[in-house]
């Protein structure tokens, strides 16, 4: 294995896409053709990287990050090591977080950039040897992020698009206008991946006609929202969704509030789900980023899970923010390890999903009133093809 990564560092531990980075890592070495040798990486906090400096450096302080190359000569004479080893490179995760807010980054963006330093002096390079050679370092580091601007995915995620607040117009005026089937087809024809559409139990929104006639037009897939109530779950049996995506469901909630609590409810959400089996319906539940929630959907036989992001994009801080947006990364990666494809949604806007987007174990986003409200001042072709443009350039 090309990347050895090791985290010593329990308050975060759960909090790193691990499979993420040392698919970028080993990317960044096929990159700088060094694919077949080996680079340790260890994630730890300032504490014992400063234990780090004492030792070798002889200087008293915390740093962002360490590099250890496997032997003397290291950047000229590479191919007559006897064991194919580039070193270590160690980070702080404690002064990682810190300068990402420091310098209005996402964390996952200053991880990156800080692996890539400690690569680039596992093969040579030295930014205090000279100003000529800083500019060098500066010039690789530089190209190396656009490098992974373009490898962060392939394919992107999907994008659906939820509907219901179309219908919310037109239920304010008990009118026929506007139409959610033909708002669906619009959002197809500008390259939606999919629809989706919540027929709550109190049909606030979006009604039984709708979803019978979506059924029957559009060409994607439709994606059926519902709480796990006996009616509705018998409409769902009857009309043969793409799939269902299991939500908690309060009368005097706004908009959906939280995720589902599978721990709590798993005999009764299990039933649910081995009755969507059994007609061939793929089951996703939409759920908090919690490792317990996660582990109860695979338990009860879930295709999916979709995280909650509400919590991300409600966030009050730049801080808070990259504390929920690694508990999301976590929480994907979790998912994919024991077999459950991810989707994504809830608040995300035009401000906020590219980070979402950039997670290579997203499948699918979920986004409804974003582009439904921008959709007022430019036209839902253009709504679509705008959110579809931040998702098409999403970056780790």
């Amino acid at each position: 294995m090309p990347v050895d990564l090791s985290i010593n560092y329990p308050a975060a531990s759960r909090l790193i896409n691990r499979r993420q980075l040392i698919g970028l890592t080993g990317e960044l070495l096929r990159k700088c053709r060094v694919a077949e040798y080996t680079v340790s990486l260890h994630l730890v906090n300032d504490e014992e990287i400063r234990s780090l400096n004492r030792t070798y450096r002889q200087k008293d302080s915390a740093t962002n990050v360490l590099s250890f190359p496997f032997g003397e000569g290291a950047d000229s004479s590479l191919a007559s090591l006897p064991v194919k080893e580039l070193g270590d490179i160690v980070i702080s995760l404690d002064t990682a977080r810190r300068e990402s807010v420091e310098y209005c980054q996402t964390f996952q963006h200053r991880l990156n950039w800080l692996i890539i330093h400690g690569l680039l002096h596992l093969l040579g390079y030295d930014h205090e040897r000279s100003r000529k050679d800083e500019k060098i370092m500066q010039a690789m580091e530089l190209d190396l992020l656009a490098f992974l601007k373009i490898y962060r995915r392939t394919p992107m995620p999907h994008l659906a698009i939820n509907v219901d607040h179309v219908a919310t117009i037109r239920q304010a005026r008990g009118t026929i206008e506007p139409d959610p089937v033909t708002a669906a087809a619009l959002c197809e024809l500008a390259g939606a991946s999919g629809i989706v559409v919540h027929l709550r139990e109190d049909r606030r929104h979006i009604q039984d006609r709708d979803v019978l006639l979506l059924r029957q037009t559009i060409k994607t897939r439709l994606n059926l929202e519902m709480g796990a109530n006996r009616e509705i779950i018998q409409f769902a049996l009857d009309l043969q969704p793409d799939m269902v995506t299991l939500v908690p469901e309060k009368r005097e909630e706004l908009t959906t509030e939280g995720g589902l609590d599978i721990v709590g409810q798993k005999k009764k959400i299990g039933q649910t789900v081995k009755k969507m089996r059994s007609a061939s319906i793929p089951v996703s539940i939409f759920i908090d980023p919690d490792f317990e929630q996660i582990h109860a959907a695979g338990d009860i036989g879930a295709t999916f899970i979709e995280i909650h992001t509400g919590k991300y994009c409600d966030a009050a801080s730049d801080t808070a923010r990259n504390q929920e947006y690694q508990l999301i990364a976590a929480a994907a990666e979790e998912a994919n390890r024991i077999g459950l494809r991810v989707n994504a949604g809830h608040g995300l806007n035009y401000q906020n999903t590219a980070p979402i987007a950039a997670l290579a174990t997203i499948d699918e986003l979920s986004i409804g009133h974003a582009i439904i409200s921008r959709a007022v001042f430019t036209g839902i072709d253009q709504a679509v093809r705008e959110m579809l443009e931040i998702i098409r350039n999403a970056q780790f």
